[in-house]
């Protein structure tokens, strides 16, 4: 940034200029508008007086003498500080920045003309990288569902299609684990099962980072595949089909479920691929079906059979726990009945990769022709703009799937 100097005294003196755009600069110092005033809650999405004040008294408790008496208590207020943390100091940065762009804007303006134009293209990269920063600060705005934060628990099945089907799982696959890296995300696969020629009849992805879930369930739903299929000596065009399901990661202790041993079917096997003889000899994976809805939760990625029980258990509970809130909210089961038949005319969003390449979403209408980066884990606008349109769950009217 431009370096402020002994001016900024004699500028704090004066009234504010404006901040926006850069050809302010070029402006007479009268055309500039003075600022609003800031709003005490950042525009009344982010209440950052209340949340210092949360803080200063968790930081009050965890200085106190016993507090860590209670380790799982102790271990909550930690984490609600932290998320605290995390909420208000991109706010506060950012309007520190804002205020940094207004001085250097003054700054800027009592230049020469030579000087006001070097200043003008490096305040346009500054403000190019801020406008990001608020992009993703703004994103935070509509994650605001209780569960927005969770880590979360995706599925991916294989539908119509049958080899191509199954092949075409298993590239959603690749290209979440992808998008979920460049996240800083923490991708585990729990749970796999190969198609009998190629690719994957079913896979479960644990994701695991902050708003994981709020991010994730815009890809709930049916996604489809159109191109030249590789199995086919004929080299016709062929359209497949998978399913996309998720649902967030409830703990155990921060649900309202009980689950007796009855009701419970616990099945032990064999784990395949990687992990040596243990995994391969000793029956280390655990599947957990519940009886009375016929829920099933599986795990076979942990080395021990406790670890992937409890895996498995988490899994469950969260799957009862989302089919619950279903039933209360009398939603027609929304997060297992919305998505429909993995077919036809149910699908969200269609990839095609010949005869041209297109990716569309057609619950917002968002679509790029670079469909290598979007199997590479590009997603971020797809998921950004399906936020941005209130999260709809069925196709937007008017937009048409040109594969169709």
């Amino acid at each position: 940034m431009i370096t402020i100097r002994r001016k900024k005294r004699r500028l704090a003196l004066r009234g504010n200029c404006c901040m926006f755009p850069p050809s302010c600069l070029r402006r007479s110092k009268s055309s500039c508008r003075p600022p609003r005033k800031k709003s005490p809650t950042c525009g009344g999405f982010f209440d950052v007086p209340g949340a210092q004040k949360r803080l200063a008294e968790l930081d009050t408790l965890m200085t106190q003498e016993g507090f860590w008496n209670n380790r799982e208590k102790a271990q909550a207020l930690i984490d609600e500080a932290n998320a605290l943390r995390k909420q208000t100091e991109p706010v506060l940065k950012a309007e520190r920045q804002t205020e940094d762009f207004k001085t250097m804007l003054e700054l800027a303006q009592e230049e020469p003309s030579a000087e006001q134009q070097k200043h003008e293209a490096e305040m346009e990269r500054e403000l190019a990288q801020f406008a990001r920063e608020l992009e993703s600060l703004e994103l935070k705005v509509f994650l605001n569902g209780p569960h927005d934060k969770n880590n979360c628990i995706l599925s991916i099945n294989a539908g119509a299609g049958g080899t191509e089907a199954c092949d075409w799982a298993e590239m959603l696959l690749r290209m979440y684990q992808r998008w979920g890296e460049g996240r800083g995300w923490e991708i585990e696969l729990t749970d796999v099962l190969p198609g009998e020629t190629a690719g994957l009849k079913s896979a479960t992805l644990l994701v695991k980072g902050e708003f994981a879930y709020g991010f994730c369930k815009a890809e709930r739903g049916v996604h489809r595949l159109v191109r030249i299929s590789p199995f086919d000596s004929n080299k016709r065009r062929h359209t497949s089909f998978a399913s996309v399901d998720v649902i967030a990661e409830i703990e155990e202790t921060s649900a309202d479920i009980v689950l007796p041993p009855a009701e419970l079917q616990v099945d032990t096997y064999r784990s395949g691929g990687k992990g040596g003889q243990n995994v391969n000899k000793v029956e280390t994976a655990v599947r957990i079906t519940h009886l009375p809805t016929g829920l099933i939760a599986a795990s076979q990625s942990q080395r021990s059979q406790h670890q992937n029980r409890a895996t498995a258990m988490r899994m469950l509970i969260s799957k009862i726990y989302a089919k619950r809130l279903d039933e209360k909210k009398a939603e027609l089961e929304r997060f297992y009945g919305e998505k429909g038949a993995i077919g036809w005319g149910h699908q969200i969003r269609s990839y095609v990769f010949q005869p041209y390449r297109m990716v569309k979403d057609l619950r917002t209408g968002e679509e790029t022709s670079n469909v290598q980066a979007v199997m590479d884990g590009d997603l971020d606008p797809f998921v950004n703009a399906w936020l941005r349109a209130g999260c709809p769950a069925k196709r937007m009217a008017g937009v048409k799937d040109e594969a169709e």
